[in-house]
């Protein structure tokens, strides 16, 4: 058969291929490295940093629901200083595109990130995560506020020369609104969905099950949510889109793509299977075989021309 061309641009950045690793599922790369070779991948997110370590929410901060899971771990992570000198040097060694993810709970806080990772960093571009569901303040206020958001985006693209990708909350009325707010304020790139905001209730104890009431919901559970917003979100913004939100085969992942998504992003997929990515890129040569396409490009916002 012949061969297919997996090379994606996404935001000044040229991918091998569109598959990446979701924020918060896969460490800081090396935790994977036995189970899925780096170097088959398009890039991968590293785990949320913020300025000051944090401990993250109290246990319990994980639950599973049926085609999902819940978690409200508050975004634990050794801090911005510790990224910067025990992390950091290892990124740089690794064999595929690294994006950061930052999160904060003040403008403040973005701008301090974001000027300490630039360009020279090793890294090929920062995740705002201004959406995050399981933190008491800041997070995903950012994310439901299309004003807030922008400011926050152009803060950030002031402050920093790699490529910005806005990472958006799935709670929101409008979903289409926050793209247009990012894109105002400079975003190069949009990652849909975030979590969805659940909760579940231990029903021998008769209270909330997570420490933290809510949690943010991942998984198979949200995928046609996801899809739908990359939809709408493809129709409305000319911005690339990293789809994401419940993908665990390559099924999944053609529906993004012909929903709209220029790349995919695996997530709580990789806890099932550490694999998921080799899988997922094995079925993507195969379907675009089969239905003759010689670039996975050819697949992006396909059905939008049914």
């Amino acid at each position: 058969m012949s061969p297919v061309d997996f090379t994606t641009m996404l935001a000044g950045m040229t991918l091998r291929n569109p598959v990446l690793t979701c924020s918060g599922t896969y460490g800081f790369g090396e935790e994977y490295v036995n189970y899925c070779p780096l170097e088959a991948l398009g890039g991968i997110t590293l785990k949320g940093i913020t300025p000051l370590p944090r401990l993250g929410n109290s246990v319990p901060r994980l639950a599973e629901t049926p085609s999902g899971l819940l978690n409200a771990v508050g975004l634990e992570n050794p801090g911005l200083e510790e990224f910067l000198r025990s992390y950091l040097p290892k990124v740089r060694k690794m064999p595929t595109e690294v994006i950061a993810n930052i999160s904060g709970f003040s403008l403040e806080d973005y701008v301090q990130m974001a000027n300490a990772l630039q360009s020279d960093s090793g890294l090929a571009a920062l995740e705002v995560n201004i959406s995050c569901p399981n933190v008491k303040h800041g997070g995903m206020h950012f994310g439901t506020d299309p004003c807030s958001a922008e400011e926050v985006i152009a803060a950030v693209k002031a402050t920093t020369d790699l490529p910005i990708i806005a990472k958006l909350s799935p709670n929101v009325t409008d979903i289409v609104g926050m793209a247009r707010a990012a894109q105002r304020g400079g975003a190069d790139a949009l990652s849909l969905i975030n979590t969805l905001l659940g909760m579940r209730i231990d029903i021998d104890q008769q209270r909330p099950l997570l420490a933290n009431t809510f949690g943010g919901l991942s998984g198979p559970a949200i995928r046609p949510v996801a899809v739908r917003m990359v939809w709408q979100v493809a129709d409305a913004v000319d911005l690339p889109i990293i789809g994401m939100g419940g993908i665990t085969t390559w099924q999944d992942a053609v529906e993004f793509l012909l929903a709209g998504a220029t790349a995919i992003s695996i997530g709580t997929g990789n806890f099932v299977n550490p694999q998921a990515p080799l899988d997922i890129l094995e079925g993507l040569k195969s379907y675009c075989q089969k239905h003759g396409r010689s670039t996975v490009r050819d697949l992006v916002g396909l059905a939008h021309k049914a």
